[in-house]
């Protein structure tokens, strides 16, 4: 089971508030298959769950004028909610892990 998890890479790709995730070839580390590190990673999920909640927010708007139909709005709306909740556990999860090895004894 732990094989099958080393062959598991972090693709940095962030495409509308999803991560892809990549087959690495045997042999390799994850750190030699990604040329981005954690922190922009984590930069890239935080900047698209902005950009979703920014283009729900112009939605709504666009709603409000008669612009948009009630279903587009909705689902803006619904993908902003999602990628912000996403965002938000990912967050939780940093901090918890920075607490727990910040309780660590040297």
């Amino acid at each position: 089971m732990i094989e099958s998890i080393k062959n598991v890479g972090v693709n940095p790709a962030v495409n509308s508030g999803s991560i892809e995730m990549t087959p690495v070839k045997p042999g390799a580390s994850v750190a030699e298959t990604s040329s981005s590190d954690f922190a922009d990673l984590l930069g890239g999920l935080f900047n698209s769950a902005s950009n979703a909640v920014k283009t729900a927010e112009a939605t709504s708007i666009a709603g409000i004028k008669g612009k948009a139909t009630v279903q587009q709005v909705v689902e803006a709306v619904m993908n902003a909610e999602q990628s912000l909740q996403g965002a938000i556990a990912v967050r939780d999860k940093v901090v918890a892990a920075y607490l727990e090895i910040s309780r660590m004894q040297i």
